[in-house]
This record gives C-alpha cells, structure tokens and sequence, in this order.
C-alpha cells in the first residue's frame, strides 16, 4: 500500500520541479533579454562613441617653432630638419631586443635609452618614439642598409631648434629644453593642455618663455584607425598644424656683437636704449652661454660647468644683478633738487674737500676741495660734498619719491621673465627689509650715502638706462620691450608693439636741459673726456664707481693690492647726440674699477657703431683713471651715522 500511494504522487512532485525550473529559465532570459535591451537600446549611443574611440585614436602632430629675427631680419633662433631614428612599440617584435640590435648598427648611449622610456611611458604603443636624434648621413645610410631586419623602426625627417649665433644674445632670447612637471601644471593652468598634447619642448627664459604661447603654434591631429593590440591600421583624416608666429626684435645684432665683444670676457652687463620708444637695441650680460646646449636636454657635464662656473654665466645680470649706481646717480639727484625747489642751477656751495654731519666726516674725492660748485660743475667734476649736502637737505622721503616716478626701484616690466625690482631704499623699505626694531630706524647719515649713489642703493643696468630715458624723454615713460612685431606666418599679419607712453613724470623742459649740459660738461672736460676723445658726435655721460665692500674709517682704496672680485664695480650712463638723443647707455663692468677706466671706453664702441658705423678693432681698451676720480667716495661708509 505505501509504495503505491508513492508512486501516485512522483507525476506531481515531477510536474512542480519543471514548472519551477521552467520559470527559473525563463526568469534568466527575461534578464538576459532585459539587459541586451538595456545595451543595445538605452545605452546604444553611448557604448557606439565608446566603440568608436577604441577604434579611433587621435595623433597629435607638432607645429613648426615660430622664427626669432632682430631689426634687420638676421635669424637668431629658428627650426631645422634632422633625420631622427624612431620606433612604434606596437609593431616590433620585441622592445628591448629591438634596441640592442640598433645599438650594433647605430650608437645608442644610455641617456638615449633613458629619455626613451620616459617618452614611453608618456604615450601610445601606436606613437612613433625617438631613440636617437640629429643621425649623420652615415648613420642613415647604416641603417637603410638593415632596415628589413627591424619592423616598427623608421628614420623620420623631424625640426629641431637651432640658435645660429650661439652666444650672441643668449639671455635676452633665451632657449627651449624639455618640458617638465612644472611646466606641464603651467600649461594646465593656462588652458593649453591639449594644444601640448606630444609636445616636448617648451621655452624656458628669455623670450623663448615670455612668448611662449605666441611662438608654440597650433597643433595637427590625424585620425588612426587601431585594432584591438592598438596597432595603427590606416589614417582616416588629418588636420594641419599652424606654425607659431615670427618674432622680429628691437635688437640689433650686430650692436650686440659689438658690445659683447667689448667686454673681453669681463663680467658686467649693458643695457642700450632708444628712448624714443622703450626699444631695447642691446642688452648684454657678461659672460654669456650657448642656447643649444640645452635644446636637447643639456649633458650633465655641461650643466655642472655652467650652473657651478664663479663668474655665473646663467645669470642675467642686465636685468637680475643689482649695483650700487655711484656717481651715474648724481644727475639723477641735481634734476630731484630742481624740481622739489630744494636748489636752483646757479646756486652754488663752498667745497673744503669734506662735510662734517655729527661726529662723522663724509670725505670728497679731492683732497681740500672743488672751491665753489654749482650744479653743472658738480656734475662735470662729480663733487661728492655737493650732493651729501643736497642730500641732508632734500631727506630721504623726496629722494625716493623722485627716484620711484623715474622708475628706479621698481620692475620696467620689460618682455623677458626675471627681472629684478633692485632697491630704493626709504625708510618704509627699511622697515620691511629688517626684522630687528634696532635695525629698522633710518638714520640721517644714511641719507648722505644715498645721496652719491652708494648706502642701500641698488640697480640694475636697465633701470639705469630706462631711467635717464624717461629723463630725456622729458618724463615721457616708455615700457623698455624687445620684440618689436609679431608676425604670423599663415596670413602674414602684422602686429606691431606698441610704443606708447605708459605714464607721464612731471619734468620741466629748462630742469632736464640742465642735466643734459652737465652729462656733456662729463664728456668734454670731465671724467669722461679720455674715453670720448676725438668722437664725431656729441654726447653725454656720468661715470659712477660702487663700492664692493666697506672699508675702515681713514682707510684709501688702492686696488692692486685687493683680490679682483674686492675691486669695485666700474659704472658709465650716457647718451648720443645731445641734441636729440638716439641711443642710452648703460654700462657695469664688474670689478673694473673706475667708471671712466672700464665702463666708458665699452660705451664708446657702442656709440661709435651705432651713429658711425665704425667697427672696434677689438674689445674696449681700458683708460687711465684721470685725476679726481669718484676713489674716495669709497673711504668711509656712514650706514651707522646719526
């Protein structure tokens, strides 16, 4: 009886299980249906674009390097074709392997190999990859000959970055190198980031950097189809590149080569001026470098030469290296008298070679005296007493007012990164500059260091020049640039720079004829007069000596028996013709001593080139000091005078 009543229920339990497991398969194909449906419908648009970009690769492809050219159309920085050997990782057979055999047939160094698995690891196994640059013509044939034993590996023609005059130059137009992390978070942050997609050069100072983005260019793509190894298969479509504009320059080559070539190798720099404009026609720092050693990623041997040389042949001086001024301050102070009211040209003070404030002597450079000085005489004959006692009378609050509407103490904002503000020194300065309250109070005595160009003072040869500019401009402020158009090179448009005045100091005409005829007065009878000799033109000038360090009271500068580097700092400002003034010059040699023994024969060449045409034989030749040089500015320094 039990084994019947079990076998009548087996056909039930039968009929549920398959009804259960009818409806579980059916549950998965609704599933199964209700994804596809999800897919292939819903989410059709999305998956097809995402299709499609796996298929479809975009390759950037690089524009040409916009031209750098000065005033004349001569090249100082531009693009030339070399043959690079490459390889796709996406189509050789083994990466490694591939590169040992190259290195049997091509030089491969190890910087070589290390700057490829960088690039590697930055793109695409379908990209094309430098593993050696700039091949010689043997090189290519070399390996033309074996071509068949490497796929994936290719020679391309590709633009390398060239600066032909090599040193001429080199810190005003800069150079490219590598693009690093930091560079990569700038372009980032400027919104450049796809337009440097594959770019591996960016320019670093100089005007390859401030105008970066103006001689980068547009980049190309090309679209490329991929298979699922992301192996290139054909290109479906190509975009141009556009070339970054031409730059031409206020510079005139041959006036740089000219004024570098009269340094001989001392250190200092030069910054020359068309005040008319702001045109920068020369700017010089003294010893310089060469731009291609960096466009490649410069050697470790090189750099450690340059970045560790004493004389610093990286630092650009014209517009970083700040001096005390010396004397070339001088006419700065006579025009700040005449127009705060504080002296009238003809007003004259008596010179015992000496002027007493407190228990201190402020000493003159001729011993018992000029006699009788007026303005233009203190400026002919650079009468230290005349300006310690117009110093002590103007105080140090109108000094620096006059000296900061000049434009001293502050950036020119000149078109290359770099530049230094240099110090104005006030006592607002001083008490930003010092953190003791005993070291933030001004003292008195202070004034009359500042008043000859020496205590705190601090300027660069550009805001030297671009000062007495805005002088001879009769207040006019021109911002001092050196790209004088912009070019691009697709439409041939033309931008030019403008050359208008960006401010106006207030200067009386008859206040700055003053200065003008006491900078002649220098160069015809004064300290200037050696170095001018016999000149076809007219000019003007000051020379100026600054102190390296401070000598002990009663103490006499003799510099032979100083180290080189102790001597002091050589200064000459001047400008050609008088009358209407085309050029401004200033000029600091480094430890050259007297401003009319080094500095000013450097400004002659300059000048003579630039009005004549007359080439220099050779560097400048330094002159005899003449008698009653700025030597004992430097006997006594008064920071601490009160």
């Amino acid at each position: 009886m039990s084994d019947f009543h079990h076998g009548e229920q087996d056909p039930d339990r039968f009929r549920n299980r398959i009804l259960v497991s009818g409806g579980l398969v059916l549950l998965c194909f609704l599933l199964l249906f209700g994804r596809f449906f999800y897919l292939q419908v819903l989410q059709h648009e999305y998956y097809a674009t995402r299709a499609e970009s796996n298929r479809i690769s975009l390759v950037p492809v690089m524009p040409n390097r916009g031209n750098i050219v000065d005033r004349n159309g001569q090249v100082l920085a531009r693009n030339y074709s070399a043959f690079t050997l490459e390889i796709t990782p996406s189509k050789t057979l083994g990466l490694e392997e591939t590169i040992d055999s190259l290195d049997e047939i091509v030089d491969i160094q190890l910087k070589d190999r290390r700057r490829f698995k960088r690039l590697l690891e930055e793109s695409k196994n379908f990209e094309s990859i430098p593993i050696r640059t700039r091949l010689t013509d043997e090189e290519v044939a070399r390996f033309a000959a074996h071509r068949y034993r490497f796929p994936g590996v290719e020679v391309k023609a590709r633009l390398f970055r060239q600066y032909p005059e090599n040193t001429l130059a080199a810190h005003a137009i800069g150079y490219i190198s590598r693009i690093n992390a930091k560079d990569k978070e700038n372009i980032e942050a400027a919104g450049h980031e796809a337009n440097y997609k594959g770019t591996e050069h960016i320019g670093k100072v100089g005007l390859e950097a401030h105008y970066e983005y103006e001689l980068h260019g547009t980049a190309g793509y090309e679209q490329v189809e991929v298979d699922a190894g992301g192996r290139a298969v054909r290109v479906l479509s190509q975009t141009a590149p556009l070339p970054g504009n031409n730059l031409t320059l206020t510079l005139d080559a041959k006036l740089q080569k000219v004024a570098e070539n009269a340094f001989g190798g001392r250190r200092g720099s030069l910054t020359a001026i068309d005040p008319s404009s702001g045109a920068v026609l020369a700017l010089v720092s003294s010893p310089a470098f060469d731009p291609n050693l960096f466009v490649d990623g410069i050697r470790f041997d090189d750099w450690d030469e340059l970045n560790n040389h004493p004389d610093k042949p990286l630092l650009n001086r014209a517009i970083y290296s700040t001096y005390p001024p010396g004397s070339t301050f001088k006419p700065l102070m006579a025009l700040a008298a005449l127009s705060t009211g504080k002296r009238t040209p003809g007003q004259a003070i008596a010179d015992p070679g000496y002027f007493n404030f407190g228990n201190r002597r402020f000493m003159d450079d001729k011993v018992g005296g000029h006699g009788m000085v007026d303005m233009h005489k203190s400026i002919v004959v650079s009468c230290n007493t005349y300006y310690y006692v117009l110093a002590n009378d103007m105080g140090i609050d109108n000094i620096a007012r006059f000296m900061g509407e000049l434009g001293l103490g502050r950036r020119t904002e000149i078109d290359i990164p770099g530049e230094a503000t240099g110090i104005l020194p006030s006592p607002e300065w001083k008490q930003k500059r010092f953190k003791k309250r005993e070291q933030q109070k001004w003292y008195s005595g202070e004034t009359i260091s500042v008043g000859i160009g020496q205590g705190y003072n601090a300027y660069s040869t550009l805001q030297m020049a671009h000062a007495l500019s805005n002088i001879l401009n009769y207040g006019k402020v021109f911002r001092p640039h050196l790209v004088h158009s912009i070019t691009n090179p697709t439409t041939g448009e033309v931008r030019m720079v403008e050359s208008q005045p960006v401010r106006q100091v207030a200067l009386k005409p008859e206040h700055v004829d003053v200065i003008k005829r006491g900078m002649a007065g220098v160069v015809l009878e004064g300290t200037g007069s050696r170095a001018f000799a016999g000149a076809p033109y007219t000019s003007g000038g000051k020379t100026g000596t600054a102190q390296v360090f401070s000598l002990k009271s009663g103490q006499k500068y003799v510099a032979g028996q100083l180290r080189e580097r102790l001597r002091d700092h050589s200064w000459y400002v001047a400008f050609a013709p008088v009358d209407q003034p085309k050029i401004v010059v200033a000029v600091m040699v480094e430890n050259g001593g007297f401003g009319a023994q080094s500095a000013a024969p450097i400004a002659r060449q300059v000048f003579d080139y630039h009005l004549t045409g007359k080439l220099p034989g050779g560097p400048a030749p330094e002159v005899d000091a003449p008698e009653g040089s700025e030597a004992a500015e430097l006997i006594e320094d008064s920071h601490e005078a009160d």
